[in-house]
């Protein structure tokens, strides 16, 4: 009989038992990934075969104990819990030999064999993506030789060791030095040294089903403590504003950085200078959909930008209609995830309202994939729901039930759609059947001249940047790849702009936060480093992009592509820059040269101020 581990026992017995290290290293492909390898292992790295430890191989011991296999049990956890007991053998990993040369020491290479791969081995590239190794100092070259291929790292740009294994067996099956046969053989016979599939097979590689996701987020969800509704209604009584302004968000907008957890903020700000109070609402524990019904999901509460506490959805519903502030009172829906429109149907009607504000920072109200991303490649449209297209794509399943969700939300409340631009709004008509009691077009931010400021030129190369985070879907993978392919080119410079820098990144990373206190500070840092074009490159339809417009702002030209919404009208309708129809077009610019044709001094380029809407506090005012 197969043992039986509760998940978290079983998860606790795998981080005390597995080598982390060996687990790592025998297993290349997770070299660099981000997971937890206890994780890994128990969700899905003993099912793909993958050992635990060099004293220990998955696959021996379900061929050995056909009643464990029978089971579905993970046969490490089994053995930990009853295996050993019972006296069953254990085998040890096949891959154990392999790591224990390598720490012994790794692959000896001889000198002549050192100076042939120096030829081709990029130092540069190699440190970049290896920071470890960097730190640790010495020879890369020799860290490599030795020790790196097997821990599947890459020497050189253009060159994977895991790819060149793959694409020849011949030479895995050798047990050869692959970057050795290729200096020495592989070169001579054209053997390929990369599989040119691109990011979005990456991607796609790796994609997880939705089901998974919603498993994600219930195991990765901290424990409550749940308030009563009596301290929501005290701190309410408390206030020394007039009315109440009720927002619901997907998080923490006091804590989170984005572009629409800073709209938050601003409109937060509006009303409190209206002297208004302003009661935020967000699930305690992120949820990647909607809810449904009447739930008790914990729910952070902000009233004035300070932290209440966490509460259940109706004991928020009963404080506010035991105590809301007398005066003017209006809502608006941010962004859905996390609750259900029966949840803030209660809360808002509580506060005797039935009209209000939901604002389009994204598509999350056509479906669960708020990007409208096939498969979180692609841009889909937004097809109807039940065709083909969605049946191919991961977020098919949860559409239904997730568009359901704001059809009852539309249906019950008076709600004005607000569209920070025309292009989300026409996209938002053409892709579902919401009705909405009224619409109106209420841009994030708008380009004023600027006093006194002149844009400045430089010598030197082109400066490409990249602001924002590194995400796949605002098409980071499509910038990596242009600073790697052109890292050693004179003519050009690239620029990542985020808060953290990425690791193998070859670009130059310098530090930026916009925050609600210094909303400038992405223009600022492109008008100081000169900034010549920026990547806004979203896979995704934008229903605005601060990083479009504090590009514009800078004096930046804004290169895009043809799906990326709100930037592409703004860059070809606007005359702010390019939109280009791939990203290989955009890589064939840089190898000619015609990307130079932006170079500030080339265009004349301009620089403004940016004016910022006050969100729903403005369309309150205005109404």
């Amino acid at each position: 009989m197969a043992a039986a581990a509760s998940p978290d026992r079983a998860h606790r017995l795998l981080v005390v038992a597995m080598d982390f290290d060996f687990y790592r290293q025998a297993h290349p492909d997770l070299t660099y990934a981000d997971v937890d390898p206890a994780g890994h292992y128990g969700a899905a790295g003993w099912r793909e075969g993958r050992d635990p430890a060099p004293w220990f191989s998955t696959d021996a011991y379900l061929e050995q104990n056909p009643d464990v296999a029978e089971s579905g049990v993970n046969p490490f956890v089994h053995y930990l819990v009853s295996g050993w007991r019972e006296g069953r053998e254990i085998a040890a990993s096949v891959r154990a030999s392999g790591y224990q040369a390598m720490i012994e020491g790794g692959t000896r290479i001889s000198a002549a064999e050192h100076a042939a791969a120096a030829e081709f081995f990029d130092p540069k590239f190699y440190l970049a993506m290896n920071p470890d190794v960097a730190e640790a100092g010495g020879d890369p070259l020799d860290h490599f030789l030795r020790l790196g291929w097997r821990e599947g790292r890459d020497p050189s740009y253009d060159f994977s060791v895991a790819d060149y294994l793959e694409l020849n067996p011949d030479v895995a099956a050798s047990g050869r030095h692959p970057f050795l046969h290729y200096v020495k053989q592989g070169r001579h016979e054209r053997r390929a040294t990369k599989a040119d599939n691109g990011f979005r097979q990456q991607v796609l590689a790796s994609l997880k089903p939705f089901s998974a996701r919603l498993a994600d987020s219930r195991r990765w969800a901290r424990p409550i403590d749940i308030s009563p509704a009596g301290k929501l209604a005290a701190a309410l009584q408390a206030c020394d504003r007039q009315g109440l302004h009720i927002t619901f968000s997907q998080d923490d907008y006091s804590r989170s950085v984005g572009g629409s957890q800073l709209c938050v903020q601003r409109e937060s700000a509006e009303f409190a200078r209206l002297g208004r109070n302003h009661l935020h609402i967000h699930p305690a524990n992120g949820w990647p959909t909607v809810r449904t019904g009447a739930t008790e999901t914990p729910m952070g509460v902000l009233l004035n930008g300070e932290s209440v506490g966490a509460f259940t959805p109706a004991a928020i519903a009963e404080a506010v209609r035991a105590a809301t502030p007398a005066g003017p009172a209006s809502f608006a829906i941010h962004n859905m995830l996390g609750h259900s429109s029966r949840d803030v149907i209660d809360i808002v009607r509580s506060a005797g309202l039935n009209a209000g504000y939901f604002w389009l920072h994204d598509m999350g109200s056509l479906c669960a994939g708020i990007h409208l991303l096939r498969n979180d490649v692609e841009s889909c449209g937004a097809p109807p729901q039940g065709s083909a297209a969605c049946g191919v794509c991961i977020y098919g399943p949860a559409r239904a039930a997730h568009v359901r969700e704001h059809q009852r939300l539309f249906e019950r409340l008076d709600l004005t759609l607000a569209a920070p631009s025309q292009v989300a709004l026409d996209a938002w008509r053409d892709g579902g059947g919401l009705q909405a009691m009224g619409e109106v077009v209420l841009p994030h931010a708008a380009l004023i001249p600027a006093a006194g400021e002149t844009p400045g030129g430089q010598d030197g190369p082109f400066r490409f940047a990249f602001p924002g985070t590194p995400s796949v879907h605002k098409g980071w993978p499509i910038f990596r790849h242009l600073a790697a392919r052109f890292a050693d080119d004179p003519r050009y410079e690239f620029i990542h702009l985020a808060s953290k820098p990425v690791a193998g990144s070859l670009a130059q990373h310098h530090p930026v936060t916009v925050t609600a206190a210094d909303p400038l500070a992405m223009r600022q840092a492109m008008i100081e480093l000169q900034v010549d074009a920026a990547m806004v490159w979203s896979l995704c339809l934008e229903t605005f992009s601060f990083a479009a417009y504090e590009a514009t702002a800078a004096g930046a030209a804004v290169v895009t592509g043809p799906d990326s919404g709100n930037v592409a009208a703004f860059a070809r309708e606007q005359g702010h820059g390019l939109v280009l129809d791939d990203e290989y077009v955009l890589e064939a610019l840089f190898e000619s040269g015609d990307i130079l044709k932006l170079a500030r001094g080339a265009r004349g380029a301009k620089v403004y101020d940016l004016a910022f809407s006050k969100l729903t506090a403005e369309l309150v005012e205005a109404s």
